[in-house]
């Protein structure tokens, strides 16, 4: 049985439970400048190039989590050049400068971060080439460096940007960012059963994973949820989806939940299971 998930695996969609699907269809089209792909009901799904990345899931009857409780901490969503970021980060600039929360240079990366208007996570990216990129033991070197939003807006955003002209461009869910209640926990399930590699770690207090050497596709903190238990039904967080590499990888994914006894739900296309806090994660061919 094969212990790790396929190299060439993903992150998928990200799915959110929403109380007013109007307005976070409204943000995420106009101001993270997504575009609407599927309009179906209580689901709409928004992303680019005609990759879907955030479905919003109206459902009315839910309401906010309790403070300190498990489930998504952001969504990352990583964008091919400087200058389509840039463009992003500038219509938060002009439309929703009070959702933004601060930004970082973490060596691998340049980050800009916000919440959207229900309050969930976002992170918006650009990675510095891998070459670029330090391992120590097997480790990525990562750090929280200041970022200038302003700087980096005059030395990457063209007129033809913040007119629109990369609002095309592909971007896709570079990683996802989830809050528990223990790393080891964590560890276990995410490196130990789903099949991740650990790429970096913080004590006892975060985790990083990833497949094929990327930094990092999936990460779990204790930050504001030291001790959480369970999620209950709530706002925020529906499910995250694993996009991988071919019939042969979902089938071994496959397999490996079987060995370690997990509830799966397997339609013959898709794996869906969730982590020790009730996350759920969906499984399928890219």
């Amino acid at each position: 049985m094969d212990t790790k998930l396929a190299s060439a695996t993903k992150m998928g969609a990200v799915t959110l439970f929403v109380g007013d699907l109007d307005a976070m269809t409204r943000f995420y089209r106009d101001v993270i400048t997504l575009q609407v792909l599927r309009a179906e009901g209580d689901v709409v799904a928004l992303g680019r190039g005609g990759t879907e990345l955030v479905i919003l899931h109206h459902d009315p009857a839910l309401r906010h989590a309790a403070a300190g409780s498990a489930g998504l901490f952001h969504t990352a969503i990583l964008f091919e050049s400087r200058e389509a970021l840039a463009a992003v980060v500038y219509s938060v600039a002009q439309r929703a400068p009070q959702l933004f929360t601060g930004s970082s240079d973490h060596l691998v990366s340049q980050a800009f971060y916000l919440d959207d208007p229900e309050g969930n996570g976002i992170e918006l990216y650009w990675d510095r080439d891998r070459t670029e990129w330090s391992w120590t033991h097997g480790q990525i070197e990562m750090a929280t460096l200041y970022l200038d939003p302003n700087r980096f807006l005059h030395e990457h955003l063209t007129e033809q940007a913040a007119s629109g002209s990369t609002e095309a461009d592909a971007a896709t869910i570079g990683h996802v960012h989830l809050s528990v209640g223990d790393v080891a926990s964590a560890r276990d399930f995410y490196v130990g059963r789903l099949g991740f590699d650990a790429t970096a770690s913080l004590g006892d207090s975060a985790l990083f994973v990833s497949a094929g050497g990327y930094h990092h596709h999936m990460a779990m903190n204790t930050w504001t949820s030291r001790g959480a238990g369970p999620r209950m039904p709530a706002l925020g967080l529906g499910r995250v989806d694993l996009a991988l590499p071919d019939a042969d990888a979902l089938g071994e994914l496959g397999e490996r939940l079987a060995h370690f006894k997990m509830q799966v739900a397997d339609d013959g296309k898709t794996l869906t299971f969730a982590d020790p806090w009730n996350n759920t994660l969906l499984a399928a061919v890219a």
